[in-house]
């Protein structure tokens, strides 16, 4: 019997950019980065939409594909109100969330709308995949110690999720039937704990809970933190922005691109070394918290995002967490070929599309 192939359009709007690849189930036909004007970028998010979408159209079109060869249209999720994990149909009450910034603006909450008006011209379905909203922590992950206050469930869902599954391939196992341990690191680190297919309990990176990462702070002790925020004269937002944009790796080695952190590790290793040896001691550190979650019982650990391209950070973490369970190494983070293979699962009937209301 010939497998039945799946025409798939994935978008992932970026600040200033959008990036679109077309899919054969997983197999990438064509990608491109559409690179805005400087007048569209100096609009706001929800305003930059139909340009977007006009340049999306345009680039597919003139590569000569068939629109009516494609079967759906898949965008990156954005900052919708808190989901379980998996494949979401674009609805318009999603479509109203978005416009109306209902848990914030984000330049991902593009990705839904320009998924959603485009396949509405092409007569397909939109979905969305494990967008960072994706809440399965358990109810008393959620508490701290002023009653008021819990912690959220944040996170790289997209990107954690898709290891989780090709680890468990690797295992010769499924996903739902395995407890990981997942830090994705990047420009903000997250470590959840998969226990049978649902993330119970996962550090909020975005607010800067955990680890620092490549741009962000992590926790920080609370006393300083007021300190600061008293002493440093700076307004909400810009202390704000320096927590979240301009501390971890960039206020240790005086960097700012992640192209930099490349050429100072040939120039000056040793430096470099130094604060990936405290990251190390941080993540790792992280990585034993969220084990103690499932009482120990890991079946493996996985190291993503774009700082696990670094073996010597990586090596350093495996040392310190090698006696919980193997670990592997999953550098990078490929948003496209997730969430073309979470349409795939949909369309192929391996998994329910979910409706979100």
């Amino acid at each position: 019997m010939t497998k039945k192939i799946y025409r798939i359009l994935v978008i992932n709007p970026l600040v200033e950019s959008t990036r679109i690849a077309l899919f054969e189930n997983d197999e990438c036909l064509y990608e491109q980065l559409v690179v805005l004007t400087d007048v569209c970028v100096a609009k706001g998010i929800i305003a930059q939409r139909d340009e977007r979408k006009r340049n999306i159209m345009d680039s597919i079109q003139s590569i000569g594909i068939d629109i009516s060869t494609i079967d759906a249209v898949c965008g990156s999720g954005g900052l919708l109100r808190p989901i379980e994990g998996g494949t979401y149909q674009v609805n318009e009450q999603m479509v109203k969330d978005l416009n109306d910034s209902i848990n914030g603006t984000h330049v991902s909450n593009l990705g839904a709308l320009l998924a959603f008006d485009i396949a509405n011209e092409w007569n397909v379905n939109a979905y969305i995949v494990d967008p960072v909203v994706v809440d399965e922590m358990l109810d008393i992950a959620k508490k701290t110690g002023i009653p008021s206050i819990e912690r959220k469930s944040i996170f790289h869902a997209l990107n954690q999720k898709s290891v989780g599954r090709s680890l468990a391939s690797q295992l010769h196992a499924t996903y739902e039937d395995l407890c990981l341990v997942i830090a994705h690191m990047g420009g903000g680190i997250t470590v959840g704990v998969h226990q049978y297919g649902q993330v119970i309990d996962v550090n909020n990176g975005f607010d800067g809970d955990g680890p620092f990462s490549f741009e962000r702070a992590g926790s920080i002790p609370n006393k300083d933190l007021i300190q600061l925020s008293f002493d440093s004269g700076m307004s909400k937002e810009a202390l704000q922005h320096q927590l979240i944009n301009k501390s971890g790796i960039k206020a240790y080695l005086d960097i700012e691109r992640s192209a930099d952190l490349k050429i100072l590790l040939r120039s000056q290793p040793e430096k470099v070394k130094e604060v990936f040896d405290i990251l190390a001691y941080q993540v790792a550190k992280e990585i034993g918290k969220m084990s103690t979650v499932v009482s120990g019982n890991v079946n493996a650990i996985a190291l993503t995002g774009d700082l696990a391209g670094y073996d010597y950070l990586n090596q350093k973490i495996i040392e310190q967490v090698s006696w919980i369970a193997d670990t592997y190494v999953f550098p990078g983070e490929n948003v496209m070929l997730a969430l073309a293979r979470g349409t795939l699962r949909v369309l192929q009937g391996i998994e329910k599309v979910k409706q979100y209301n």
